[in-house]
């Protein structure tokens, strides 16, 4: 009989399961609902993608201890730690849209005279 995954493995799972329905749900949302989930889930102090970034920079410097005890390459710590400061980057770009999609999510719904237009989707990032 095999060993039962040990309890980490089974929420790691869990919570990978539980994205997918999430992703599953935001496809199907009104776009003022789609806008609400987004908002929390780019919420860098309780949003999913905070949450990510955290568990990232966590796994960086669990790798850098066993990188330096020679349990695992070096190059398994960099790649993490890259990604950490990438995820944490991405965080903070899209922070400063997180009120826009909050406020989509809270405005009522209704019929206007002339619709938006719609916006170029090219534009220059700023920094």
């Amino acid at each position: 009989m095999s060993q039962p995954a040990p309890y980490p493995v089974r929420l790691a799972d869990e919570i990978t399961r539980q994205l997918g329905q999430l992703a599953d749900h935001l496809a199907q949302l009104q776009p003022s609902q789609a806008a609400q989930v987004i908002a929390r889930i780019l919420d860098p102090d309780a949003g999913v993608l905070g949450g990510i970034t955290h568990l990232v920079a966590t796994s960086s410097v669990f790798a850098k201890d066993q990188a330096e005890r020679g349990a695992l390459p070096a190059e398994v710590w960099l790649a993490l730690g890259r990604a950490s400061n990438e995820l944490h980057d991405v965080a903070l770009d899209l922070d400063e849209h997180k009120d826009t999609l909050q406020h989509v999510g809270t405005r009522p719904v209704t019929t206007a005279a002339k619709p938006p237009a719609p916006a170029p989707l090219v534009v220059r990032r700023h920094r």
